[in-house]
């Protein structure tokens, strides 16, 4: 039987040439949101790695925005033009189709690179004060500023100038980030959100914002493409937080507003969180999602083995998969799960035909050209 991993299918105007998504990953290697020679040579392999789509690490839609100094940015004409850089290079090289998921650390920002710690940036280190739901502080980082009203319709415009810009870098698709406690998924969590006006309180006001943002996306985004939104399925405590309920009934209102899928990750909100993590951990959140909603969705979250890919898609939990650590392990993942599945090998870039299994049969017999 022919795999179903390896089969397209169609987000409005884009069809993508299989299943396997390369999952934005933070690089913490940018200058002042601009995209670097990293950002070439990271994206520039993924592009030739025969997935069926690559997404950009979170794209700040303004420089506070951003978790750390090296985070990769939409805000500026020259963020958009260094990524057009990359852009350019890797559609050149390869025949992936490109998106860029866009982004607001809210109060997850103004700290160090991970591998130096994560602390809060100090006085002389360029910090910047950071914009929440409420102004709680995450665990020790700094306490944001709680946004009224004004503030609210700020970032929601600058959400729009960054679809604007991301249009005009002509991607394929963009993804709007709503989960890891960001400043989507601060909005929604009861476990944050304890304003008391019209954005919270009840789970239509928690969801209110981050769907006028989303709405308002939508409507400067070309009709013909995509659109998704990654979404939390859960806070992983024990009572209190945001349910797989709440991202069921999210969903069924962002398929109503216009996405075309969603993907659907988990935690980060709180630091008592208590993730239960495990080979495909967070797949059953996006197969209660599809069951009740229908909505086209992406399962996230350790799938690292081909044929565990294949089951989820062959049984109905999910349309796509989304991969990170894997691709950052083996760039060539797709390659080796089209070898592992029996279909037929994704694209091979001129200057690596040689390396096709067929090639060599001396190494894989039985595999010689007929």
């Amino acid at each position: 039987m022919a795999s179903v991993l390896f089969s397209p299918i169609e987000l409005r105007g884009l069809t993508l040439p299989n299943r396997i998504t390369v999952s934005p990953m933070c690089q913490y290697s940018a200058a002042d949101g601009n995209a670097t020679d990293w950002h070439m040579a990271h994206l520039g392999q993924l592009a030739l790695s025969g997935a069926g789509l690559l997404i950009t690490e979170a794209a700040a839609v303004e420089r506070r925005g951003r978790i750390t100094h090296g985070c990769l940015g939409l805000y500026s004409d020259d963020n958009e033009e260094a990524l057009r850089r990359v852009i350019e290079f890797c559609n050149r090289h390869g025949k992936t189709p490109f998106g860029v998921q866009l982004a607001h650390s809210g109060r997850k920002g103004s700290v160090h690179h991970p591998w130096i710690g994560s602390k809060a940036l100090g006085p002389d280190e360029d910090p910047w004060e950071t914009v929440s739901v409420t102004d709680e502080g995450y665990a020790d980082w700094p306490a944001p500023k709680m946004a009224d009203a004004a503030e609210m319709k700020r970032l929601t415009e600058a959400f729009v100038q960054a679809t604007i810009r991301s249009d005009r870098l002509g991607v394929d698709l963009i993804e709007y980030h709503n989960a890891h406690g960001y400043l989507g998924n601060v909005f929604l969590s009861p476990l944050v959100n304890t304003r008391t006006d019209a954005y919270g309180g009840s789970f239509e006001n928690r969801i209110r914002f981050p769907l006028e943002v989303f709405e308002a996306m939508r409507k400067v985004w070309p009709a013909d493409k995509p659109m998704g939104v990654r979404i939390p399925g859960s806070d992983w405590v024990e009572e209190g937080g945001w349910s797989v309920e709440d991202a069921v009934k999210y969903s069924g209102a962002l398929k109503e507003a216009g996405a075309d899928y969603v993907v659907v990750s988990s935690g980060g909100v709180v630091p008592q969180q208590r993730i239960k993590v495990g080979p495909g951990y967070q797949v059953a959140f996006a197969a209660e999602v599809k069951a009740k909603t229908g909505i086209t969705t992406m399962a996230v979250g350790m799938i690292t083995d081909p044929h565990q890919a294949e089951e989820i898609i062959e049984s109905g939990k999910a349309d796509m998969v989304a991969l990170a650590r894997s691709f950052l392990y083996n760039p060539r993942w797709a390659w080796h799960a089209a070898e592992t599945l029996g279909a037929p090998v994704p694209h091979y870039p001129d200057q690596y035909l040689r390396a096709k299994p067929e090639s060599w049969p001396h190494v894989f017999p039985g595999r010689a050209r007929k």
